[in-house]
């Protein structure tokens, strides 16, 4: 159940959120700025490529890295293959983790590693086997662990990872804390655009950080639910099962990383499909027991003494459509045919990269809150 009273408490939602997490969303501006910093520090704006990698292999653990692993494939587009390398294991114990090259992996392709730890061993070993292939190797995490002095020896480029006093003790750390993803994805970008894989010069990270810095201003726990569009996603979900429908190139992965951060957060349920697709991925779903309008029952349930019954509701994440189609319409039609409510975020205009950093930031915030409101 939601404790929708939680929502307008900002003393309490500090003293609930006892890993940081509202702290770390709404310094996602300042951690993009870091971590831009520490790139530039390492040398990446001084990088000069021979040319763009045959293909790029990303590896890392944790709901983070492959965020990372989506945003960097979709940007990147068709000029080279993205490709996340998955772990495996008997657990997701940093020593049980393994990672293999593949076999055509060479020695013109480019690895890169991505992990709020660096402790992995599997991550250790993987460097060494790129680098006995002839793979060019970065990586972001923190300074000084052994994933350091493995890059190091493999002749690679090392970026330590940009972070918060408070995220230094374990207990705290979420893989898919809002701090974690800015702060492996920032260098990266940095490092592909010298490349020529992507565009993300310095002025468009700044930007970022910059719409970082005011969604963070929007979506503050200080700003009233009805004028705050996250909390407002939150509360709306409250007690619901989220269709995450997509639309435009980058909203699949804010779309994708909303539904990661649910399940992580709050253990809230979802699923994600990109329009037109989702119509009719979709529609035996809201044609069934999940929609509003399957219980008329559900009007006489004790609203004491018995949970409410679990409907599904869309959440549609729009970015700017392709030459002007959209699928828009039709996913209203669908979902108020079926009586089931929908929730619509498009970003304010920007570059791709802004107007990601947008669907990224607000769905975050709302995973937060519901995370918050939740456990009360």
């Amino acid at each position: 159940m939601l404790d929708e009273s939680l929502l307008d408490a900002p003393e309490a939602l500090s003293e609930a959120d006892q890993r940081g997490l509202l702290r770390g969303a709404a310094e996602a501006g300042a951690r993009v700025r870091t971590a831009a910093r520490h790139a530039a520090e390492s040398g990446v704006h001084d990088l000069k490529p021979d040319g763009r990698p045959r293909a790029v292999l990303i590896a890392g653990p944790g709901a983070a890295a492959i965020c990372v692993a989506d945003l960097l494939g979709t940007l990147a587009g068709a000029g080279s293959p993205v490709t996340r390398l998955a772990p495996s294991g008997v657990a997701p114990a940093a020593g049980a983790l393994r990672w293999e090259l593949p076999g055509w992996a060479g020695s013109v392709d480019l690895l890169l590693i991505a992990t709020p730890d660096g402790t992995e061993p599997g991550l250790s070993l993987l460097a060494d086997q790129a680098y006995r292939r002839g793979c060019t190797v970065a990586a972001v995490a923190p300074p000084s662990t052994p994933l350091a002095e493995a890059v190091d020896g493999a002749h690679g480029l090392f970026v330590p990872l940009a972070t918060a006093p408070y995220e230094q003790d374990e207990s705290l750390a979420a893989a898919s804390a809002p701090g974690v993803l800015w702060a492996l994805l920032t260098p990266l970008l940095a490092l592909l655009d010298r490349t020529g894989l992507l565009t993300a010069p310095p002025d468009a990270i700044e930007k970022v950080a910059d719409r970082l810095d005011h969604i963070a201003e929007r979506c503050g726990p200080a700003i009233a639910t009805y004028s705050n569009p996250a909390k407002t996603l939150a509360a709306e979900l409250a007690d619901a099962l989220p269709l995450v429908w997509t639309e435009g190139t980058s909203a699949g992965p804010a779309g994708r990383r909303f539904a990661a951060a649910l399940a992580e957060l709050s253990g809230t349920p979802a699923v994600v499909a990109e329009l037109p697709e989702a119509l009719a991925a979709h529609s035996a779903l809201l044609a069934g027991p999940l929609a509003a309008s399957a219980d008329p029952d559900d009007f006489f349930r004790d609203r004491v003494e018995e949970p409410p019954a679990m409907h599904a509701r869309v959440v549609l994440l729009r970015d700017r459509p392709i030459e002007g189609l959209t699928a828009a319409p039709a996913a209203r039609d669908l979902a108020l045919s079926h009586d089931t409510p929908i929730s619509e975020l498009e970003p304010e205009p920007g570059g791709e990269l802004e107007t990601l950093a947008e669907l990224i930031a607000i769905t975050d915030f709302a995973a937060v809150y519901l995370a918050l409101a939740s456990r009360a």
